[in-house]
This record gives structure tokens, C-alpha cells and sequence, in this order.
């Protein structure tokens, strides 16, 4: 299980950008600081999928990044089975997979390189390594372009290659930022069936996506972020009867409207 509560996270604007904010974000504030996150809470339990939804710019992969610990909230808390992954972030990292919007990859290194030196990072041993390798590049469907190096490699070649790297140390929790943006119709579906893997491992699983179809397909809960602010935490037909549709999207819009 992880739990999050009332993250907030604000980063200083430029002098220029603070003297002429306006009113139409209400995270930008004319004390200097522009709030991304003001109040975020959510909750995913061990074989759940959590859909991190919102429009562009609502706060979503600062959330992510939080998660993650690359960045530092400015207040809330986040707990992993108990544990308070604040107080103790080089730890939390080893029990954390993080894919971010880039791919993160060694242009000069082969796929398999990139992975097996990610693996390395962690402590793994060669042979569990390999192991886990093989396993990766059977579900991804990888083994034709393992040799190839990564600046080589299509975007959906990339990005399977960017999750095998996230996931290749059997992370206790998964954090995927738009993992399916960019990639043809094949590419999609193997990821997403990949994702789906995870509820049989019960593995809390979190990702931000702009595609609601993804969502009705995987996810179990869904947590809404508008103007940094949890807009809706809850199951899917939780969602259709806040946002007054049994469609997702009007649903979705319904959910955001609301905020104003």
C-alpha cells in the first residue's frame, strides 16, 4: 500500500514571470512562487492500478517526481507499507521503479547494456541479472533489437527498453509517467498488457496518462489532479457518478468542470 497526503510543492519564478502573473492559474501567486502542487492525496493498494489523470500542466509529473523522491514536497507525506519514504529517499529508491517522460537510455550502449548496467546500480548479481533479463526481454518482446545500440533504436523500441530499466530490480512499487506516449498500436499493447502483469505480482502501480481508454482498461482507482489539487480520488463508477455520465470522458470532463 501507498498512501499520499496533502503533498505541496512550489519552485520560485523568475523575477520577470512573478511581476506579471495573473489570476487565470491560481498557482501562480504574486509572492514569487508558483504552488504545482498544492494538495495531491491518493492511495494504491498491493495489485492495484492507480490512472493519474488531469489536464496539461495540472501538476501530474511533479506529483510523479515526488513520488519517485527525485523531488523534495514542501509538505505532505508518503508511506509505503508503513514506512516513510521522506525521511529515508536513497532507501526508498531501491524499492522504487521510475519511469520519467524521458527514456533515461545510453545512446552508445545496447539495450540489453542499458539494462544490465541499470541492474548493476542496484546491486544484483550477475546471474540474477541475466535472469531477470531474459525474463524482461520475453515479456517486452525485445529480443530483436537487444544488441542494437540505443541511439539506434524507434521511440517504442526506447521505451520498452526505459521500462525494462525501471522494473529490472523487481521494484515494490512501479511509477510510470505516460509510459505509452508517442508508440504505434503494438507497441501500446504490449506495454499495457505488461502493466496489467503487475496485479498478479501485487505491486502497487501508479501512471499518468491523457488516453481515458488506457484507463478503463487497467486501472481500479483513479486520482484526478486540477490546479495541483486532488479533483477526484476513487474507483471508476465512482467517477461516472460524480462527473454525471456513464461516458469516461464526459465523465472526466464532468470531474474538472466542477473545479472550475
Amino acid at each position: 500500500m501507498i498512501e499520499v497526503r496533502s503533498l505541496a510543492k512550489r519552485f520560485r519564478l523568475p523575477a520577470r514571470a512573478s511581476k506579471h502573473a495573473t489570476a487565470r492559474d491560481p498557482r501562480d501567486h504574486h509572492d514569487g512562487w508558483f504552488h504545482a502542487v498544492r494538495d495531491v492525496s491518493f492511495r494504491c493498494a498491493p495489485g492495484e492500478v492507480l490512472g493519474l489523470l488531469g489536464p496539461n500542466g495540472a501538476g501530474k509529473t511533479t506529483t510523479l517526481r515526488l513520488l519517485s523522491t527525485a523531488l523534495k514536497p514542501d509538505a505532505g507525506s508518503i508511506h509505503a507499507n508503513g514506512v516513510d519514504l521522506l525521511a529515508n529517499p536513497v532507501a526508498a529508491r531501491q524499492h522504487i521503479g521510475f519511469l520519467s517522460g524521458s527514456t533515461g537510455l545510453y545512446g552508445r550502449l545496447t539495450a540489453r547494456e542499458n539494462i544490465e548496467y541499470f541492474g548493476r546500480l542496484h546491486g544484483m548479481s550477475p546471474a540474477y541479472l541475466k535472469r531477470r533479463c531474459d525474463e524482461l526481454f520475453e515479456l517486452l518482446q525485445m529480443h530483436e533489437f537487444g544488441n542494437k545500440r540505443a541511439d539506434q533504436l524507434s521511440t517504442g523500441m526506447k521505451q520498452k527498453c526505459a521500462i525494462a530499466r525501471t522494473v529490472v530490480h523487481e521494484p515494490q512499487i512501479v511509477i510510470l509517467d505516460e509510459p505509452t506516449t508517442g508508440l504505434d498500436v503494438m507497441s501500446a499493447k504490449i506495454l499495457l498488457d505488461f502493466i496489467a502483469s503487475y496485479k498478479a505480482l501485487r505491486v502497487p502501480l501508479i501512471f499518468s496518462t491523457h488516453h481515458l481508454h488506457e484507463v478503463e482498461k487497467l486501472c481500479d482507482r483513479v486520482c484526478i489532479i486540477n490546479h495541483g489539487r486532488t479533483a477526484f480520488h476513487g474507483s471508476m463508477d465512482e467517477l461516472r457518478h460524480l462527473g454525471g455520465s456513464a461516458d469516461l470522458y464526459d465523465a472526466f470532463v464532468g470531474v474538472i468542470n466542477q473545479g472550475g
